[in-house]
């Protein structure tokens, strides 16, 4: 007859040796091109691998909508969302939970950006001059690439974009936004800040025909949102020891790749405002 010192080793061989077995898959929004994703994200991987012990993989997906799927239906069990996104993904799959935030990200930004032949100057105040021009979103359910930037459209104009604009539409992700502006595609578009800051850190061509002209006011944004289930599967505490591989990152190399200076910690309640304004834009029921 086992001894309770036995059955309980036995348990927690039959957990390590699950857990061992077990593959975290992980994705993250595609605000910029598929292959520069993968080559972020792989790194990642490699480093979330070593400390925790089991295998990580990360899945890309083609939209942020895929994104949000694939966590609801447990084809990954943690991703990098948006604030938007993020929300999304925890009401559908009840238990989840946002686990980390870039030091950035409580106080995100969107920028206005347009193409140098509109004439419109940087300034303090939105736009209005903007009025009758073309205007291009990223994705349809990015936070800083359509959200919040239609948010203060209707707040400073008090007109729905379509109105104020003569024409609108959606680019995809952020990167695509920037060309098309600096193409002169689209006269004016709104994209992450952090995109076209690395866009011109790295010199990139596109800024010379697209510039800043506005920025909004600070929102909270992206995060790391992990499914409730994770510690049956993995072993008690791997949520929590998630939390602690991600805020423990420290490899510059790593963070740029976000691009974030550092994470802190997060918890779904930091997102509340992102919740009530895409409710009030019909983004969310």
């Amino acid at each position: 007859m086992p001894t309770l010192l036995t059955a309980a080793l036995t348990a927690l061989l039959t957990t390590t040796s699950l857990a061992s077995a077990q593959t975290l898959y992980f994705s993250a929004i595609p605000d910029e091109d598929e292959t520069r994703l993968v080559s972020r994200f792989s790194k990642v991987a490699e480093y979330l691998e070593g400390e925790l012990g089991v295998d990580v993989e990360f899945l890309p997906v083609k939209s942020y909508a895929a994104s949000v799927t694939a966590f609801r239906n447990d084809q990954i069990q943690l991703a990098w969302f948006g604030g938007l996104t993020g929300v999304q993904a925890r009401l559908s799959t009840p238990g989840s939970r946002a686990i980390a935030q870039g030091k950035e990200d409580p106080i995100f930004v969107s920028y206005f950006i347009a193409n140098t032949e509109t004439g419109l100057e940087p300034s303090d105040s939105f736009p209005v001059e903007a009025a009758g021009m073309s205007f291009t979103f990223g994705a349809k359910t990015s936070t800083s690439g359509r959200l919040m930037p239609e948010y203060h459209i209707r707040q400073e104009t008090g007109e729905a974009p379509e109105a104020f604009f003569s024409r609108v539409g959606f680019s995809g992700d952020h990167s695509q936004t920037l060309r098309l502006v600096a193409s002169g595609a689209w006269q004016l578009g709104a994209l992450n800040f952090a995109v076209y800051d690395k866009a011109v850190a790295e010199g990139a061509p596109e800024v010379e025909t697209a510039r800043v002209i506005w920025q909004t006011p600070p929102y909270p944004d992206y995060n790391w949102t992990i499914r409730g289930d994770v510690d049956a599967r993995f072993g008690e505490g791997f949520a929590d020891r998630v939390q602690a591989a991600l805020i423990g990152m420290d490899d510059p190399e790593l963070l740029a790749a976000f691009p974030r200076e550092a994470f802190i910690p997060a918890q779904n309640a930091d997102f509340d405002p992102i919740e009530a304004t895409a409710t009030e834009l019909g983004l969310i029921e």
